[in-house]
Order: structure tokens, then sequence, then C-alpha cells
């Protein structure tokens, strides 16, 4: 044997109670699970490493259900922010924007569109055009595992464009034949961002077709979709109707229910997804475990000023009687970039600027309009911004429903991003498990570990069980929690030493090792 873990409090993944045991690793699999008091003549494993794993818990690696470690696996391979926190697999492709599949003008517009959650790619050598290639590029090796759903805004982008109308028959193939080449290259599903441009000038019976060609396959949608404020659970109702008309499987992503229209009715959301799951819809969700949310400055415009694409953008942007249109849609009407709720500047935080001169307004409030539109011009739409409009109650209903998952939508950009990036899945395990109750250990590891690995068709990872691949986490219940702060947003998780994946440390008490152990996940054929 390579590996024993002696000694530790399995929590498998199943959600049941955990229990003490030996548990032995060889060829970067679970080669024997021993419990304690075993009976007599069961010899205890050995091996040429042991490690003792007293008042420890074991459990499978974090699934991340919705990451933007897109080009952040490629540029950075120590990645600590996910492998430190217990993550051993994200799924990557999330909100209908990412790099695959396209052609160069596609590429180039996406990395413009993007680039408050991933940079510039400037320094990376896009060498891929297609989601094959891709997974092929993540297959070099990176820190850890990666699945990849179709962006649904890219493909359209590529066969489309930045216009809001219905696509032609032809533009309907186009995406169809994407789609399709997508999944069979190894794509887990497709993804949409109904609130980003130019995903969200798709109708639904566009959306349907792109969603029978993925169910074709087995893979889910994932939809960002049209609104998590005003008209939310009419938009929630709108994925799960489409989806069943379409028989594909759905995964709700970041599943909230923010701003002051919906405090308190986290509960309505949940009884509508209850109700299609005891008809026999197929559907899970993600969510984080804080109340802010994260994502672009230029995200809470209105659709029609992103028509065309960025530098259209910036173009009414210059132009006064334009700008002031913009202004009026987000103060008075409620833009449908920021889910049709009139705009608080005071829940808008500065979190990075891609322009190195701006960099005074990270931490700071936007003041206004005025301040807002100075900020997309000079950084040329690169903001990313903290948007602090969630409650703490829903938070915590939506976490306990029986189909939630773990995703920490963290994006890694900026001088001072969510704490979410670095914290989620500890502060899972801390805050939400040991410190307040709303789960128990046992549960809240099978939300993060066995219910995700059942909706990526995942059939050797998620559980600690015999013959299972040995990507799994070592952390102290009693100390486990998010460093990651507001106001230190990069601070790496206490109570989590070891950290394997494939069998290979990545974390060694509680320091990244060299290894890039981590590999392209794809959806079997």
């Amino acid at each position: 044997m390579d590996l024993v873990f002696r000694d530790a409090e399995v929590v498998d993944g199943t959600g049941g109670a955990s229990y003490r045991a030996d548990v032995a690793i060889d060829g970067g699999r679970i080669a024997a699970i021993v419990k304690e008091g075993a009976a007599a003549g069961c010899q205890r494993p050995t091996a040429r490493r042991v490690v003792d794993a007293e008042g420890l818990a074991l459990s499978p690696g974090f699934i991340d259900m919705h990451a933007h470690s897109d080009l952040a696996l490629l540029r950075d391979p120590d990645h600590s922010a996910k492998a430190a926190q217990g993550v051993t697999l994200e799924v990557l492709g999330q909100d209908g924007l990412s790099y695959a599949p396209v052609d160069d003008r596609t590429l180039a517009e996406v990395r413009k569109a993007i680039t408050g959650w991933n940079g510039s790619g400037d320094d990376i050598d896009f060498d891929w055009r297609t989601v094959g290639g891709y997974l092929d590029r993540l297959d070099r090796g990176i820190a850890v595992n990666a699945a990849y759903l179709i962006p649904q805004g890219t493909v359209r982008m590529y066969a489309v464009g930045w216009d809001d109308r219905p696509a032609t028959e032809s533009e309907r193939d186009h995406m169809r034949r994407l789609v399709a080449e997508g999944m069979e290259q190894g794509a887990v599903g497709m993804s949409s961002g109904l609130t980003y441009t130019p995903g969200m000038y798709a109708k639904d019976a566009e959306l349907t077709e792109l969603c029978r060609v993925v169910a074709g396959y087995g893979g889910y949608y994932c939809p960002h979709h049209r609104s998590y404020g005003a008209g939310a659970l009419e938009a929630y109702e709108e994925m799960v109707r489409l989806t069943r008309e379409a028989g594909c499987a759905l995964h709700l992503a970041h599943a909230t229910m923010n701003f002051g229209v919906n405090k308190g009715r986290a509960p309505e959301l949940l009884a509508l997804l209850d109700e299609a799951l005891d008809a026999g819809a197929d559907i899970s969700l993600d969510t984080y475990p804080y109340t802010p949310g994260c994502t672009t400055l230029v995200a809470v415009l209105p659709s029609w000023a992103s028509e065309g694409g960025p530098e259209a953008v910036l173009a009414r942007l210059r132009d006064d009687e334009t700008a002031e249109r913009i202004r009026h849609h987000l103060e008075v009407l409620g833009s449908d970039g920021c889910h049709g709720v009139p705009m608080d500047w005071d829940t808008i935080e500065i979190s990075g600027v891609s322009e190195a001169t701006l960099a005074d307004w990270v931490g700071r409030r936007v003041d206004g309009w005025a301040t807002a539109r100075r900020l997309l011009l000079e950084d040329r739409l690169g903001t990313t911004i903290l948007q602090h409009v969630g409650h703490e109650e829903n938070v915590r209903t939506i976490m306990r429903h029986r189909v939630h998952t773990g995703g920490s939508d963290g994006i890694l950009q900026g001088l001072k991003p969510h704490p979410r990036a670095y914290g989620t899945f500890p502060q899972y395990l801390g805050r939400y498990v040991r410190d307040l109750g709303v789960l128990t250990l046992e549960d809240c590891v099978a939300h993060l570990t066995s219910r995700p690995a059942a909706r990526l068709g995942l059939t050797d990872r998620g559980r600690i069980r015999e013959g299972y691949r040995a990507d799994l986490v070592l952390f102290d219940p009693e100390t486990v929690g998010a460093g990651a702060t507001y106001d230190s947003p990069r601070t790496l998780p206490p109570g989590i030493p070891h950290v394997l994946i494939n069998g290979e440390f990545v974390m060694e008490d509680g320091r990244r090792t060299s290894a890039l152990a981590g590999r392209s996940v794809r959806r079997a054929r």
C-alpha cells in the first residue's frame, strides 16, 4: 500500500453516520477500509506511509459546482485558493461565458467581455478553439480536477454575434452542432447567463432546442436564470418548465433569493422545486454560504446597452444622451442586468479593477451613476463588484434542501475578491455545521461530495468506498473554518492539513505541495 490514514473519523459522503476506520490508498484509489472493531482476523492495513488521523475527519474531496477558474488553473499552478479548501474538482464554463468553443473573433470578444472574471488572458497561450482542445490543455497538469460546461452565451456569440434578435434556422443548426460537438468531446452539460449578453438574447424556444441536444448526451443544463430579484420565482419556474419540456436535467446556479423584494421568500422557491421534484423532474442546485453577490459592474447595465459587444457598450457610455438613458433604466425603471430592481448604489462595493491607476477605488462603495460611468470607461469594463443584496435567512433555508450542493462562484480576480473564492467550503463546515448547527457534519459533507458527483455522473468519486479514486480531505472539525474575510479575502483556511487528488498530496501538513495531480473530468461516453 502507498498510504494509510490511521484511526480517522470517516465521513464517507453518503450522509450516514460517521465511523472510525483505517483507510488505505494504493495506486491512486481507495484500496481498503477497515472499521474499528472489525471481526477478528481482519488485519489493520500497513503501508509505506502512515498518517495518524486521530481526532480528524476524513471525507471525500469537495466538488465546487460553480467555479470561475477557467484561466486561473492555467495561470496559477499553485491554485491554493481551492486546493487549501479541500476542493478536488471544479466545474468550469459557468454563466454562459467561457473560452470554448470559439473561433478567433469569438475568442477576442469573450476575452474582453469577461476580463473582470478571469483577467485579460494576455498571459495565456490560447492554443485551443474547441471544448476538447481546452480539456486537453487541462490534462497537461493542473492543481485540481476540472469538468466543463458548454457556455451558451459563447455559443450564441460564435453563431449569431451580439445582436438582440431570434437566431435564423442556419444559426440554430450551427449552435446545435457546437453543443453536440462539445458534449462529444467531454463536456458535462451547458450553462447560460440569462442576465448577461449575448446569452440573454436567446428566447425559451432556442434554449429548449439546445437543452434537447444536451439531454441526448446525458448532460445537464445549468442556468444563471433571468432574475434573482424582481420576478425571481417566475424565472426559476421558467427554467423548470423549459427543461422538463426538453427532457433535460436541471442544475440551478447560485440559487439565491436576493434583494429586498425577496427577503424571507426562500420557502416559496423550495415549494416550487419540491412540486417539480415530486412530479419526476431531475433538479439540483448550488449555493455559496454568504449574503453578498459578486459580478462585474458592466453586468448591471440594461441589456440594450450591451448589444453589439464591449466596444459598442463603451461607445454608448461615452455619449451623454445614451448614458442618461442607461442611468434612468438603472435608477428608475430597474435594469434587467440588475434583476429588474432599481439600483441602490450603496449596495455596490468595488472589489477589483483592471487598470492599476484605479486601485484606490477597491473597497469603496459606488456613490452614484457618475462614478460608475467613469469607472466603466476608464477600466474598459474590467471592474468587478460585490453586491450586498442577500438575506441570511434565505441562505440558511436553501442550504438545507435535499438537492442542495455547494458552489463558490468564486471570482479570483481583483485586489479584494469576494471571500467565497477562498472560503466557501470551510465556511460550510465551520460556521454552518459546527457554530450554528444548520447542517450536521455528515449531511453537509454529502452536500459537498456525493450529491454533486451524482449530478456530474461520476461513478468513482464523491464517496469513501473501496475502488473509488483517492480524492480525499483530512480536516479537524473543531478548528476548520474560512480564514478569508471581506478585509482579508485571500487568507487560507485553518484546520485542513491534508488534501489528496488521485492519491497524491496536493496539501500536506497545511502547505501546498508541488503536485499537479488534477486532470479534466469528462462526461462518460
